[in-house]
């Protein structure tokens, strides 16, 4: 299974998808230092810089996507700046509201799969336009709000993590709509663990040490610090690309 990373970051939900046997295809990240993090971490893994320029024919031009080299999942944190509490709340009108360029490259590349992650403010601010937008280009959606503290942080850390299966394996084939509920409703019990206790004990916990964020104490204090405070904590989103990737060996 290929993932495309959007808006990467030092690349915390693709520890996670490391971890679950998903591997990244490519980057796509804004700032310099990231880039610095994930090429120290991923030396062979391109990394696009700008997402308004990425489109599936320069994946395609640049050997990303081909025969055999399918994207079977995208995911990113589109920028939380319109929709935080610690912000104006601009939503739309905000020239880092960058969702709908998500939007594009899921209608371009049509994954199997999408996860995207927010911060609590984006509840009420976007959430239910980005959910009305995927459910457009034929993704089913679904929001969970996970905390840090789920998973032994000291601080809540509250996160939106928004998980869509595209409609299209349920409708190639000539598959009637009874096969396409049974479709959902398999999905839907699948991510309903996330909500169990228990998931987050099955998490290694060896895994996830001081050293989980990949970033040498030896870099730019400030640089690191951004870094951090901007990051997925992997153990946090690791129960949800368990489960797609356990969904999609089941397909």
């Amino acid at each position: 299974m290929r993932a495309l990373s959007l808006f990467s970051g030092i690349g915390g939900i693709d520890i996670a998808c490391e971890w679950a046997g998903i591997h990244t295809a490519a980057f796509c990240e804004w700032a310099e230092f990231p880039r610095k993090v994930l090429r120290k971490h991923w030396p062979d893994t391109p990394i696009y810089e700008d997402v308004r320029t990425l489109t599936k024919e320069r994946l395609v031009t640049d050997g990303v996507i081909g025969p055999g080299r399918t994207i079977e999942l995208i995911h990113g944190g589109y920028p939380c700046q319109p929709f935080s509490l610690a912000g104006n709340r601009e939503g739309a009108n905000d020239d880092r509201h960058l969702w709908p360029q998500v939007a594009r490259l899921l209608q371009e590349i049509r994954p199997n799969w999408f996860v995207g992650e927010n911060v609590a403010g984006h509840i009420t601010l976007g959430l239910d336009e980005v959910l009305s937008e995927l459910d457009d280009i034929g993704y089913t959606a679904q929001p969970f709000i996970i905390p840090a503290a789920a998973i032994g942080a000291m601080h809540r850390r509250d996160r939106v993590f928004i998980v869509a299966n595209s409609d299209r394996k349920r409708l190639q084939g000539g598959e009637n709509s009874r096969r396409s509920g049974e479709m959902r409703k398999r999905i839907e019990q699948q991510f309903s663990r996330l909500h169990a206790t228990n998931t987050w004990s099955n998490v290694p916990a060896s895994e996830f040490g001081r050293k989980a964020d990949g970033i040498s104490g030896k870099l730019d204090r400030s640089d690191r610090v951004h870094a951090l405070g901007n990051a997925v904590m992997p153990a946090q989103i690791y129960p949800i690309i368990a489960a797609i990737k356990e969904i999609h060996r089941m397909q």
